[in-house]
């Protein structure tokens, strides 16, 4: 009786478990069909097994050799295992089969030696070929160098038509957002999720564009898989990859190197138009860089470079020291910080100027002009709970670059 007892009480326990799995995939499920996610043409689909469709021919030909030498693999393991199994099942003891009993054979150890010899030139011809295309930078139409920073990427083009425009490009601050609220309305989640930045990355079509990569602080690495690049950016090297579209549209990749706690919002958006719309596109650029030079001798009043600072500060800066100037460890927080209470304003334009920390607070020297360093300090020094009342002209900080 206490066994029969002991049953039903484990048969209903597992009935249990049973329903409380079943309740949990229906969740799941549930949770899935609320999350309408679709394929993000240029960039990641739904599901994806394959390669990203190619635009260039190096992805193509990196697509062709891929299955290529996938099925050489796939051949080999089935005629392995199929004669190795083969003889286990038809020669098994059972049957009465006997071992053999032989010595070494020249014929098989010469077979067992010059095929594989032949299998490996073949897969490695046809890649060698591919890798030294990949290699080849020489002819660009464009040079870009990009460099990359925690979290953002920097792109100046040095050669060819544009040359002279410079501009950072960072993660959309909405998409900042939605991650930071945990993604509470997942129907509002948009296909290019925390792929969608403020400045993409402009080239023409059919054009070869050759890329150089570096970095500021830590290693990053420049992929796009559409185009078939991947290349490490490493401090204090330069690396070059180069890639030619075939077709217009947007294309994204990330950053693919583990480059410290915001690896995740470093997102790559290239976009490929027409050779007029690009034309058209790099007069915008060098209009609006125009407008964009600052003079570091003109005298601002306070309301106008806090204005300014906030739209600074909401690009550069929010990531780590948040909306509320609060920070997150180990991020100091600027809201009542010494450094920016401070009366002696040379401190805190040094941090921006030359960073601190080992690294850990970049420099914005190269990112910031004057009057931008000098709207963004003023702002910390005058928002949240700092009422200073300070003002930083960027004629300050002019006199304090290269010191």
């Amino acid at each position: 009786m206490n066994t029969l007892m002991t049953q039903s009480k484990l048969l209903w326990q597992s009935m249990k478990t049973g329903l409380q799995t079943a309740g949990l995939a229906t969740a799941v499920l549930a949770s899935n069909a609320a999350w309408a996610v679709k394929d993000l043409p240029g960039g990641p689909a739904v599901n994806q097994l394959n390669l990203h469709p190619p635009v260039t021919k190096i992805a193509e030909q990196q697509h062709w050799l891929h299955w290529f030498i996938m099925i050489i693999c796939i051949v080999i393991f089935v005629a392995v295992f199929g004669v190795m199994f083969y003889s286990i099942w038809k020669h098994r003891k059972s049957k009465g089969h006997k071992p053999a009993d032989f010595h070494e054979s020249v014929a098989v150890e010469i077979a067992w030696t010059v095929v594989p010899f032949f299998i490996v030139i073949a897969m490695a011809l046809p890649a060698t070929k591919v890798l030294v295309a990949q290699k080849d930078t020489t002819n660009a139409d464009l040079t870009i160098k990009t460099v990359g920073y925690q979290w953002k990427w920097g792109y100046d083009y040095i050669k060819g038509e544009g040359e002279g425009i410079s501009f950072i490009s960072t993660l959309d601050n909405a998409h900042r957002e939605m991650s930071n609220s945990g993604l509470k309305d997942k129907s509002a989640v948009p296909d290019n999720y925390l792929l969608k930045v403020d400045n993409p990355m402009v080239v023409p079509v059919g054009k070869k564009v050759r890329i150089i990569t570096t970095a500021n602080d830590v290693i990053h690495a420049f992929m796009v898989p559409a185009f078939g690049i991947k290349q490490d950016a490493i401090p204090g090297f330069v690396r070059d990859t180069w890639f030619r579209a075939e077709k217009t549209g947007d294309f994204y990749g990330q950053c693919a190197e583990l480059c410290g706690k915001e690896h995740a919002y470093m997102p790559i958006h290239v976009k490929v138009v027409t050779a007029d719309e690009y034309t058209k596109w790099v007069a915008d650029q060098k209009k609006a860089m125009a407008a964009k030079a600052d003079d570091p001798t003109k005298v601002w009043d306070l309301a106008a470079l806090k204005a300014r600072g906030e739209q600074i500060y909401a690009k550069q800066c929010i990531a780590c020291h948040q909306a509320n100037g609060k920070g997150a460890a180990p991020i100091k927080p600027l809201d009542g910080a010494a450094v920016v209470l401070d009366a002696d304003k040379a401190k805190q334009i040094a941090v921006l100027l030359k960073g601190q920390n080992n690294g850990a607070m970049a420099s914005f020297a190269t990112t910031l002009n004057d009057t931008e360093i000098a709207a963004v300090i003023t702002y910390t020094k005058n928002n949240w709970s700092n009422a200073t009342g300070q003002i930083v002209q960027p004629a300050e900080v002019l006199a304090l670059r290269g010191k």
